[in-house]
């Protein structure tokens, strides 16, 4: 072999990189393959463990939340339920019990329907004859037709009336204050024999102020009153006078 044949073939064995892809084995090359896709299947893998794992943390702060928010809830039923019967268990007044200072009573008092104006025996009027369609509970501005408001005492409600001339906005409001919300009549009644007066079927208190106590014994001993003609029959769907306003 001559020099030169010699000195090309050094060069061409040197020229090649020993790191050349030619230069690892096909085996070499399928296992690093293979470490890249097991690689990529751990991570993939990893990841949906954390998730996993985050999802069930959530779930667990979710379900403490939900214990503590019933927790909560349920004691506020338990006090609920507590307070409730604690408030049922307490004694109610015997309506027949509470004695009126000054009380007028009127007995044999007819309950007939009739057309027309009525003479009444007491000012306001306490009972008797009066019109078929009864007055609405409500506040009245106006006066109204004593016929009309009879007929709802006759139902059990109570009939407050007010003398305009003595008792102003504040002392309406003050007699509203003391006044359940149904069953009741509230309106003016010029030239009453006293500023105020609380009238149910067959029973009557004069009081010279809306502060006067009896007012809120009236209503306890007598609203909706079994001692009524017709206790508990309707105070509305009947007449609705002129200056309703509540």
């Amino acid at each position: 072999m001559s020099l030169q044949l010699l000195i090309s073939a050094d060069t061409e064995m040197r020229a090649v990189p020993s790191d050349s892809p030619s230069s690892i084995p096909p085996k070499a090359k399928d296992q690093a393959k293979k470490l890249t896709v097991k690689q990529e299947r751990d991570a993939r893998r990893a990841e949906k463990v954390a998730a996993m794992v985050a999802e069930q943390k959530r779930q667990q702060r979710n379900r403490r939340f939900a214990w503590i928010g019933g927790s909560v809830a349920g004691v506020l039923v338990i006090g609920l339920v507590i307070g409730f019967v604690v408030s049922s268990a307490k004694p109610q007044v015997d309506p027949a019990s509470i004695s009126i200072g000054d009380l007028k009573t009127y007995s044999g008092l007819t309950s007939n329907h009739v057309t027309g104006t009525v003479d009444y025996a007491q000012t306001p009027p306490a009972g008797g004859d009066h019109a078929g369609v009864w007055l609405n509970c409500g506040v009245y501005s106006e006066a109204v037709p004593n016929e009309n408001a009879v007929h709802a005492l006759e139902h059990g409600s109570v009939w407050v009336t007010y003398d305009p001339a003595v008792i102003d906005e504040a002392g309406v409001q003050k007699i509203r204050s003391q006044l359940p919300d149904t069953y009741v009549v509230v309106s003016p009644y010029p030239g009453l024999p006293s500023p105020v007066v609380a009238s149910a079927w067959g029973n009557q208190v004069f009081m010279d102020s809306p502060d006067d106590e009896r007012l809120g014994e009236f209503v306890q001993k007598f609203w909706r009153s079994n001692d009524a003609p017709e206790p508990g029959a309707a105070c509305t769907g009947g007449l609705d006078a002129p200056g309703k306003v509540a």
